[in-house]
């Protein structure tokens, strides 16, 4: 079991003590992908190109499935493990532009890991995690990057877009046991 890294963390988080709702919005402006740091638009190319060439028109369907990949997957592990492990105390949720905090998940590189049977590497989630006011989303109260947050599960996974939501869920069950321990 790898554990989770956080790093370069800026601020604390004793500001949140009797905040009840937060914000949760997700950018992918800076996404790369595989250590090759392909951008998003470079992997699905060269991804939809290669299983095409395995299977004619099971590209088309990989980039149905990467395209709600985010919506349908990676965002709902997130906010459903945050929410979880929150203590109640706070409820997280997306486009809550009432809340005084909101929580900015900057989705910065991403790699699928593979399921082969009887072997398997587990997928890799890095973000930068910032709090800021809602009101002034360039007032950041506090900022941390969680490091290549293993999508790891037991049993096989053949879907590169679940085991990348196993990493999103792993962010987001340790960013909540953080935050806990300001609350």
């Amino acid at each position: 079991m790898q554990a989770q890294k956080f790093k370069n963390e800026k601020g604390d988080l004793n500001f949140l003590k009797g905040t009840t709702e937060m914000n949760v919005i997700f950018k992918y402006d800076n996404l790369r992908l595989m250590k090759e740091n392909y951008t998003e638009e470079e992997y699905i190319k060269s991804h939809k190109s290669n299983l095409n060439e395995k299977e004619k028109g099971l590209g088309e369907i990989w980039i149905h499935q990467w395209n709600n990949a985010k919506s349908q997957v990676w965002e709902p592990k997130f906010l459903l493990l945050l929410n979880k492990y929150s203590n109640k105390k706070i409820t997280y949720q997306l486009n809550d532009s009432s809340a005084k905090y909101t929580m900015i998940i900057d989705v910065v590189w991403l790699y699928p890991g593979w399921d082969a049977f009887m072997m398997k590497q587990p997928a890799k989630v890095t973000t930068k995690i910032q709090i800021v006011d809602t009101n002034d989303l360039q007032n950041v109260l506090y900022e941390v990057e969680s490091i290549e947050a293993p999508g790891n599960q037991f049993g096989s996974n053949f879907n590169n877009e679940t085991r990348l939501g196993e990493g999103f869920a792993k962010t987001a069950k340790s960013l909540s046991k953080k935050i806990n321990k300001f609350l």
